[in-house]
């Protein structure tokens, strides 16, 4: 009986719910650290960063939209997803970032914990940046977050797996959707997150997963006129610089890149970067001696 043939999988990228390949049909090589060829992933192109800012606006109403309580379900719901493939992404994070699968192993661990991390976060961060604020008259004044919009997301260059989802949870555990560029050298994690993701409830086009040249993804989508905000940590100061000032036209909220430890228990910083502030003022009545009316 002859040797099988191993199947090669056939990467995609991520598009409101579904698996395209890029609308251009081109590819480039992944290689592992050592330069041995991984798998051949998909080159996006311009055409497909705005397909994915147009699936991103249409989730936008409903993820936006559902209670706190029920995004941080769906959260945990891929943490649980992620729990039962743990050994696929522990071999491709070790051949992704040149790790032992010891040290693999550790990373996923501490992804699948960060799911778990910010899912918790999801209806308790109004009761940390929000309330009632002190005024000078008669009035309730009551301060809320509301989500930014459209997100796109640059992840890491070097953590492929651990840093990905350290940017990516923050952004739709507030009820944002994103567009996410992964590592431009280990993009395998990212693309395998976007089949997580498609089978945890999280609806089509609340994340869009594109692989290839991030200079080249970035460029139309920090200029796109219907993304709200950009995060930056996956570029270099040369570029950060650049797209930051084609952020400006349309006023996007810009995170720019800084040095993290991703294995460090993030703050709510990334949280409140693309959250706004909806502040009500509301009449209270007469106030008297003997207390007030409605």
């Amino acid at each position: 009986m002859s040797d099988r043939l191993s199947v090669f999988k056939t990467y995609k990228l991520y598009v409101g719910g579904k698996f395209p390949r890029s609308e251009s049909g081109r590819v480039y090589e992944v290689q592992d650290s050592k330069g041995n060829w991984l798998a051949n992933a998909p080159l996006s192109s311009r055409k497909d960063a705005r397909d994915a800012v147009v699936a991103a606006r249409k989730a936008f109403g409903g993820w936006s939209g559902a209670t706190a309580y029920n995004r941080g379900q769906v959260l945990y719901r891929v943490a649980e997803m992620l729990e039962g493939r743990r050994d696929q992404f522990v071999r491709e994070v070790a051949d992704a970032e040149g790790l032992s699968k010891s040290k693999a192993a550790a990373v996923v661990d501490a992804t699948i914990d960060r799911w778990v991390w910010y899912a918790g976060w999801t209806d308790k961060i109004a009761q940390v940046i929000g309330g009632a604020n002190p005024v000078a008259g008669p009035y309730f004044n009551l301060s809320s977050p509301e989500p930014t919009g459209v997100v796109a997301v640059l992840a890491p260059q070097e953590s492929s797996f651990l840093g990905l989802v350290s940017v990516v949870a923050p952004v739709i555990a507030t009820g944002n959707t994103a567009i996410v560029v992964a590592s431009e050298k280990a993009p395998l994690p990212a693309l395998s997150l976007g089949e997580v993701l498609a089978t945890s409830d999280v609806p089509g086009g609340v994340v869009n997963v594109l692989s290839g040249r991030t200079a080249e993804i970035a460029a139309p989508l920090a200029a796109h006129q219907d993304v709200n905000a950009i995060d930056l940590a996956g570029a270099d100061d040369v570029l950060a610089k650049e797209l930051e000032i084609a952020a400006a036209d349309n006023l996007k909220r810009v995170l720019r890149p800084q040095p993290v430890d991703y294995f460090e228990t993030p703050g709510i910083e990334r949280m409140t970067a693309f959250l706004e502030t909806k502040t009500v003022w509301h009449p209270t009545g007469s106030l008297g001696a003997s207390g007030s009316s409605y």
